[in-house]
């Protein structure tokens, strides 16, 4: 039974059922949050942590389209900091170049997921190896342009939008919830979605169903793109001076938020639940840091998180538990003692 013969109603149980348990964790992580790290739920703390969350999600919607894919994407750090450096240097603080800085950023970005899918349908180049090439063309090409020093700003018009909010809702929030819905619906209501689930899963049957698997591939890796440079370009704007490091955080980060909403990576509603693992993320961040932690132990707790959401979404703990066999054989031992007469 497929997805497209549920009723709706079923269909939205089946989502829900999916996207549920990252949300529902998240759900208690906030709970727990101010027992761990008191502060952590001040309006000034969730306010300094939204738009990081609603930038990760963002990044990390590309790294789910790669990831439903079967491919992993190492080329988002580069395209974030090229992104970033590329709007801040080009206009200086000019708003009247804000406009062409942005188009420009983008652009390249696009040009970087066209030579990703063409390495990968063409080439016969894996995902992993094809984007580390770009990423460092990304690296290379911001500090061609910045000669190894990002010291411009961006205009004002940027910061303001970036750091600003609507009805006390951050901007960076509403364009993170904009992009997931939008995102969210071309995956589990359109033909298109509908083929790169199917091409995910099976790409044979994809091609053998009529599917243009190069076309479709191809233009995955420049939505994806588009996903990176955006969070670049608005991460610029928060930062209003970007350093050629500003996009080294998103690789694992947006890893970690793939895997951690994993349980419906093959579902229309794997960029919900990777909206949750950035949230999740973010804020489990936040508390590890508000207990006094040094700032390197987020990378541990991101690489423990990692680990853990593997190991409950693996076979481990679903079919081959200790527990389970052991309550196997219990049950074994306790049918033939029944059938034992006396």
């Amino acid at each position: 039974m497929t997805m497209e013969t549920l009723s709706p109603t079923r269909r939205a149980t089946y989502l829900i059922r999916r996207v549920s348990p990252i949300w529902a964790a998240t759900v208690v992580l906030f709970a727990v949050s101010p027992l761990i790290a008191p502060g952590s739920l001040n309006p000034s703390a969730l306010q300094a942590m939204v738009p990081f969350a609603s930038l990760l999600a963002v990044a990390a919607v590309g790294q789910t389209l790669v990831m439903q894919q079967r491919g992993l994407d190492l080329s988002v750090p580069g395209a974030v900091m090229i992104s970033a450096v590329m709007v801040a240097t080009y206009t200086d603080g000019d708003p009247d170049r804000l406009l062409v800085g942005i188009l420009l950023a983008l652009g390249v970005c696009v040009a970087g997921g066209l030579i990703i899918g063409t390495a990968v349908t063409y080439l016969r180049l894996t995902a992993l190896v094809a984007s580390l090439g770009v990423n460092s063309l990304y690296v290379g090409a911001a500090l061609l342009l910045t000669e190894g020093a990002s010291t411009s700003r961006v205009p004002t018009s940027l910061s303001d939008f970036s750091l600003g909010s609507v009805g006390g809702v951050s901007n960076i929030a509403i364009v993170c919830i904009i992009v997931v819905a939008i995102a969210a619906f071309l995956s589990a209501k359109t033909v298109v979605g509908r083929r790169l689930l199917l091409l995910g899963a099976n790409p044979a049957a994809a091609l053998v169903s009529g599917v243009p698997v190069r076309r479709y591939t191809t233009a995955m890796f420049v939505a994806a793109a588009l996903c990176y440079a955006l969070a670049g370009i608005l991460l610029a704007g928060f930062l209003q001076t970007p350093s050629l490091a500003v996009g080294d955080s998103y690789l694992l980060s947006t890893l970690t938020a793939v895997v951690l909403g994993g349980a419906a990576i093959a579902t229309g509603a794997a960029v919900l639940a990777t909206a949750g693992g950035a949230l999740f993320l973010t804020q489990l961040e936040q508390v590890v840091l508000g207990t006094g932690a040094p700032t390197y132990s987020q990378y541990f707790v991101q690489g423990l998180v990692i680990a853990v959401a593997m190991l409950l979404q693996g076979d481990l703990l679903r079919q081959r538990a200790p527990w389970r066999r052991l309550g196997h054989l219990l049950s074994r031992q306790k049918t033939k003692k029944s059938t034992v007469t006396p």
